[in-house]
């Protein structure tokens, strides 16, 4: 009779001297991101406010106080601080959970975090970046008592060396090459044979359109694989009988969880390289530039990181690696299939309509036009398929990557737009980094009994 595993509420393990001092750093870059949160959302209000009363000035103020070295627009200045916030609070997340998984990685990421926010700061008057930089260097003098805490994680290593000493990580990659390689030459005989019929298409529309398919082919590849190789990562643990035997070594939990997902993304970022020749086949073409590949690939690279959390997380709540597979691909679906159908109604696809050069079709008040296209890119920056759709198609048709003006239909004024992959970048980051937040406190307060 298999044996039912039941879930206790237990305290939280007694933490020792060093545990003591990293969560206190690790509080402290917490307090960060959430200062910088409060701060976003006090940009945004003040944003609406100046919104509603035009003319007032309120844009101005905040351009000279917050991005007082920047020559453009004033509300394009704040949409670029809001931006810059929001990556602050990512990189602070992340490295909060690198403190907790005594990473190598901390001390160089806490530098490079001060170093570009002092960057930004002198070089266009970039003021919120004191908060990032203050929780930094405090962070870096509780933790510099110690930094000998930090090194590779032992079950990174374990795990990767595991997969790769066996056939059957070969063999996912040849399944993955071979699935991508059949689809290609397939795409391109089809394209070969509608040329022939109808003498239309050129050498570089073929390039777009087999570089289209590749990355749209991988990055279903990869939504259906990240969650597979992290839903049964602490699971599997428990399920062999080992999980106990890891728990009476001295490595800590936010190790434990960070380590089993490290050696995952390790692999999948392994599958992401493996396939980068075949998407440079477009390249021999033409009609397809490095700065597509580029976005292309960081696209795919967030989508796995985040995906890959979510199976990580279900996987520390659920006591079946079955029930947190299956929780994972729904969360999986949902984002990929649920996602789109929300962002094609017609009040919803304004920022779509926008970047298509139709207009967004509402027509009154700009505040709601406005608020419609922001609440339509944030739809668009949910999902990575329309996400790398829109991306490529403002960097084909507009030549645009970073920030760019939409004239409003209501009265003719310009709003400040970001094209999607930043936004999702961004979004995705946060997302993944509070999700192993969440894990490693589920490790730390339930057990199984």
């Amino acid at each position: 009779m298999e044996q039912q595993v039941e879930w206790v509420t237990v305290p939280e393990e007694a933490l020792t001297p060093r545990e003591i001092r990293l969560d206190r750093a690790a509080v402290v870059l917490r307090w960060g991101a959430i200062a910088n949160g409060a701060l976003v959302i006090g940009l945004l209000l003040l944003a609406l406010i100046g919104g509603l009363q035009q003319g007032s000035g309120l844009f101005s103020s905040l351009h000279s106080i917050l991005l007082g070295g920047f020559s453009g627009t004033a509300d394009t200045a704040v949409a670029i601080v809001v931006l810059m916030i929001l990556l602050d609070i990512s990189l602070l997340l992340v490295l909060m959970v690198g403190v907790l998984a005594r990473e190598i990685w901390v001390a160089p990421g806490l530098l490079v975090v001060v170093v570009a926010n002092l960057a930004a700061l002198l070089l266009v008057g970039f003021t919120p970046g004191l908060v990032t930089i203050i929780a930094s260097v405090i962070c870096g003098v509780v933790l510099s008592r110690d930094l000998r805490v930090f090194r590779v994680n032992p079950v990174m290593l374990k795990e990767l060396r595991g997969r790769m000493r066996g056939i059957r990580a070969f063999i996912v990659i040849t399944i993955y090459l071979g699935l991508m390689s059949g689809f290609t030459a397939l795409l391109y005989l089809i394209l070969i044979a509608q040329n022939q019929a109808s003498g239309s298409a050129s050498a570089g529309q073929i390039g777009r359109v087999l570089f289209v398919g590749l990355v749209g082919i991988e990055l279903l590849l990869i939504i259906f694989i990240a969650p597979a190789f992290t839903a049964g990562a602490i699971t599997g643990e428990r399920e062999r009988q080992t999980y106990d035997l890891l728990r009476t070594t001295l490595l800590a939990s936010p190790s434990f969880v960070i380590g089993k997902l490290e050696s995952a993304l390790s692999y999948i970022l392994l599958l992401l390289f493996s396939a980068i020749p075949l998407q440079s086949i477009a390249f021999l073409f033409g009609g397809v530039s490095e700065s597509e590949l580029v976005l292309a690939f960081v696209i795919l690279m967030v989508t796995a990181i985040t995906l890959g959390t979510v199976g990580i997380f279900f996987s520390a709540i659920t006591p079946r690696t079955l029930s947190a597979s299956v929780r994972s691909y729904t969360v999986a679906l949902a984002v990929t299939f649920g996602v789109p159908v929300l962002a094609s109604l017609p009040l919803l696809n304004a920022f779509v309509n926008a970047v298509s050069g139709f207009g967004t079709g509402i027509t009154g008040s700009p505040v709601l036009e406005a608020i419609f296209i922001y609440i339509s890119l944030i739809l668009v920056s949910l999902n990575p398929i329309t996400t790398a759709l829109v991306t490529q198609q403002l960097l084909a048709e507009r030549q645009i990557a970073g920030f760019w003006g939409q004239i409003l239909s209501s009265n003719g004024s310009t709003i400040p737009l970001v094209s999607p992959w930043i936004s999702f970048s961004i979004l995705y980051l946060v997302i993944a980094t509070v999700l192993v937040v969440l894990a490693v406190r589920r490790m730390r307060r339930v057990e199984a009994g």
